[in-house]
């Protein structure tokens, strides 16, 4: 998984923590759990708020 795939890394998170509430969620812890998914293949540095914000927008919507 890139960065620009949001969808599939709102569903890695979704699996990975299920527990919680991504509305919630840091952006700075939510940058570090997408970096430890095993399926995540990107560079960290590549990441922007814009990024992180549509993968976390994406979480949200899986959830409900």
């Amino acid at each position: 998984m890139k960065w620009s795939d949001s969808l599939d890394i709102a569903l890695a998170l979704l699996d990975a923590h299920p527990d919680v509430d991504p509305q919630y969620v840091r952006y700075t812890d939510m940058h570090d759990w997408i970096c430890a998914l095993e399926e995540f293949d990107d560079e960290p540095q590549n990441s922007n708020e814009k990024i992180l914000e549509a993968i976390q927008m994406q979480w949200i919507a899986e959830q409900d």
